[in-house]
Order: C-alpha cells, then structure tokens, then sequence
C-alpha cells in the first residue's frame, strides 16, 4: 500500500547521501540513487496534486450540502465529477510509478549539438536541429531532458546538451537510432537575420554519446574530480539566480571539463554533470586507440567546417541530402518537426554498423 509519509521519509534520506562526496566514487549507486529521486520527485507531486483535489473535492462537496444556489451547485457537480477523473489518472500513475523499477537497464542516449561556422546564423541552425530532435523523440513516445546550454542574445545555441531515453512507446534503444545522426549538419538558407535575402551557408556539430548502461566500470575517484559552484547565468552575463548552482567538475587524469547550469539546484546539476562525464569517460574508454575523449568526439564531429558534412539541409530546393548514402528527401518543413523516421530507416538499412 503506498505511504505518502514513508516516501517523504525515504526522499530525504536519498538526498542526504546524494550529497555525500564519497558517492561519486561508486557511480553504479550514484545513476541508482538519482533514478530513483526522480521516481519520487514524480511521487511527491502527484501526492501534491491529489490532496489539491481532495480538498477541492471537499470545497464543491460542502456547497452541494448546502443547497442554497442551485446555479452553484450544478456547477459544482460537474467540477467535482471532472476532479473524480483526474483522481483516477493520478491514482493510476501512482501504481505505475510505485512499481517502477531503477534497475532495468538504460539505453538512453546523450546529444552534444555546437554551432559550427557561420556565426549568429550557426547558434540559430543549432536550435532546429535541436527542435528536430525533441520533435522526433516525442513522436518516439521518448522522454527528453536538457543537461547544459549556452545561448545567444538572440535564441541560438552556441551548444546544448541533451538527454534522450526511452518512454512509453515500442522503440526502447535511443541510441542506435540517434547513432546516425552524429557529424556536421550544413544548412543553406535565408537567416532571419539577413536584410539583402542573401542565401548563407552554414553548420553546426552534432555528437552522440551512449549514455553507460552499466557504471560498474566508473569507480570514479573522488579524488580525481574538482568540483566547483558558481552563479548560473543567463543570456547576456545575467545571473539565473544568487544561490550558488552551475557545477563545473573537472577529471583530474583525462582533463575532461563539465559544465551544468540549467537546473535550479546544485545536486540536479552536479547529476547532469556526471551523467555527461560518464558518457564521455564511456566513449574515451570503448575507443580502441585510448585517445582523449576530444580527439574521439573530433573524429565523430569533425571540425565544423562547410566540406566537413554528413548531412545538407538545402531550403531554396526544399530538399535533405545525406551525403553518406547520396539519397535525398523533400519537404524540410515537415523534417525539421521531426518527422526523421525515413531518413533514419534507410540509414539503418544502408549503413547497418553506423
């Protein structure tokens, strides 16, 4: 039976050893423990929003008693009738998430998209390809969540961080479809910004990273990690907030530097830092030459140069070209909404090992 009060109890007890230094040391415990916090952040605000409804309940109940305006009363049925309904949803995504169990296995995937070349325009190409990508993993039924972002006074992104995982819908490993879309995406189009209607040309970078599916290799070392706080900031040097939460941590032995600063806590931004870290210690580690996880990165991503492409996203000709299988496809429009399904089954049947 579940127990609002034991769940409370056991919510802080997780938050206390989450912020315990000696944790990062067993990543295993620490993606374990993190899991499930987001388990009972979802736990909570439900238990939240039925004793809203209880007591809304209550309210339009004692009116019905009453008896005294039958105009209020008729409203207050039909509130409470609607209130009865989403009692029942919320009772019911309450026992899916009591059994709901951490340990199934993770194929979620982490998405690094960088402005390339071509400046203002770049950071605004990397915001599509970010809208693309959430587009496609709603009609994935996947679940989404931003990790990192830096962006531009005028709505670009000079780089996004990005997790993508599994969901409700049939398609279960992020990954091996996102695989295909790492490299340089070259876009030819008009920018907002340009007055003369002049056609620019330009890129952006996209990587992808398997999140580990098991961090039993990731004994991280407390000591190998320096771990600072500061002021998040926003768009133009603003800080988000006075509270001490961007996390910047830094891997003593490979160099790797990562920086989180989109959540309004510490603790959710030093999760998102290490989730990036571990997916990139996994891809410097799975690199058969043992190179830095940058120069690994740099292969998949090149160096963002124009002829470096994977990818042209032609909006004069209304036309995606992949120049990895030399197909193309119209109407970017409904592309770039994330309608990516074709494009990626032919990939998967063209380029099977990615």
């Amino acid at each position: 039976m579940f127990d609002a009060q034991e769940i409370k109890k056991e919510y802080q007890e997780l938050l206390t050893e989450l912020v315990n230094p000696e944790i990062v040391s067993n990543w295993e415990r620490f993606e374990k423990l993190s899991k499930r916090k987001k388990i009972l952040d979802e736990l909570i605000e439900r238990v939240s929003s039925l004793d809203e409804i209880k007591k809304q309940m209550a309210e339009n109940e004692a009116i019905i008693s009453a008896g005294e305006d039958s105009d209020l009363i008729t409203l207050a049925n039909e509130e409470v009738k609607t209130l009865k309904e989403k009692e029942v949803r919320l009772q019911a995504e309450l026992e899916t998430l009591v059994k709901t169990d951490v340990s199934q296995e993770n194929n979620a995937a982490i998405i690094e998209i960088r402005a390339g070349v071509g400046g203002e325009e770049a950071a605004l190409w990397a915001r599509s390809l970010f809208e693309m990508y959430i587009g496609f993993a709603k009609l994935q039924s996947w679940q989404d969540n931003v990790l990192d972002n830096s962006d531009t006074d005028i709505g670009g992104f000079k780089e996004i961080i990005f997790e993508l995982k599994p969901g409700s819908g049939p398609c279960r490993d992020v990954f091996s479809k996102m695989k295909y879309e790492a490299g340089v995406h070259r876009v030819q189009r008009i920018p907002s910004t340009e007055k003369s209607g002049r056609i620019h040309t330009s890129t952006a970078t996209v990587a992808v990273l398997k999140k580990p599916k098991s961090a039993s290799a990731f004994k991280i070392n407390p000591k190998d990690l320096q771990i600072e706080f500061c002021n998040a900031s926003g768009p133009g040097g603003q800080n988000v907030n006075k509270r001490k939460t961007a996390v910047r941590i830094v891997h003593l032995p490979s160099g790797m530097v990562v920086t989180c600063r989109t959540e309004r806590s510490q603790l959710q931004n030093k999760e998102s830092a290490l989730a990036i870290l571990a997916a990139r210690l996994s891809e410097q580690k799975s690199s058969a030459s043992q190179e830095s996880v940058v120069d690994a990165r740099r292969a998949q991503i090149g160096q963002a140069k124009r002829a470096e492409k994977v990818r042209t996203y032609n909006f004069p000709q209304d036309r995606l070209t992949d120049h990895r299988i030399k197909k193309s496809w119209k109407n970017l429009q409904e592309i770039l909404k994330g309608k990516l399904e074709p494009i990626i089954n032919e990939l998967e049947e063209q380029l099977p090992n990615g």
